[in-house]
């Protein structure tokens, strides 16, 4: 070990992070005690151990550090989406993976609450969700799309998109309100179940128009 690493070890008095996944924990726990918009990226990479360029080879930016990979949580949603069995109705199909998607190990539902609460509740973070809500119903919209036979531009995939995503955010945001919370994908389960019988005889009507 450098002088220059165990001078930063022992001033942050925990071993240097060399991880996203350890970077993340370590912001999140500077979040809750600072508050998310007093905590600089500098702060972060002290505590870290690290210096600013090490923490953006990480991350972009701090928004970007609470949405960890997003890129990656994506393409685990297209993948659950691409599974789905042919025979099971489109509505079925989205709703069962909008849950699992959100399935989480015991271990990682506070860190994961944590997220949400700073995702949902800070109004600096509003502007970049809207960006990441974007591409997330984007997933939604060009799965049904396909399944239906129609275009991701026509109304009824944008539709399903936009309510799908809706009742996917209420559903957190009665999670987030309630102590102690009851299962994430039982509510989620309960929002989509709710849109998807609708959403189902709108594809239907718009299927045999197409």
């Amino acid at each position: 070990m450098t002088d220059g690493r165990k001078a930063s070890q022992r001033a942050t008095g925990r071993p240097r992070v060399t991880s996203r996944a350890s970077l993340e924990r370590l912001a999140f726990e500077l979040f809750a005690r600072q508050g998310f918009d007093e905590t600089t990226v500098d702060d972060i990479a002290r505590a870290a151990g690290i210096g600013r360029r090490t923490f953006f080879h990480y991350f972009a930016s701090k928004n970007d550090l609470v949405w960890g990979d997003f890129e990656q949580h994506l393409q685990k949603l297209r993948k659950l989406l691409s599974e789905a069995d042919p025979r099971t109705p489109v509505m079925e199909a989205v709703r069962t993976a909008v849950v699992e998607f959100n399935r989480f190990d015991p271990a990682d539902v506070p860190w994961h609450r944590q997220r949400m609460e700073l995702i949902l509740g800070v109004p600096t973070l509003q502007a970049d969700s809207a960006l990441r809500y974007v591409a997330w119903r984007e997933v939604i919209t060009e799965f049904v799309a396909d399944r239906t036979c129609l275009p991701p531009s026509a109304m009824a995939p944008r539709l399903v998109g936009n309510v799908v995503l809706a009742a996917s955010i209420s559903a957190y945001e009665q999670w987030l309100s309630r102590v102690p919370p009851p299962p994430l994908s039982d509510l989620l389960d309960e929002a989509n179940r709710h849109v998807g019988a609708g959403m189902a005889a709108m594809l239907d009507e718009a299927a045999a128009r197409a």
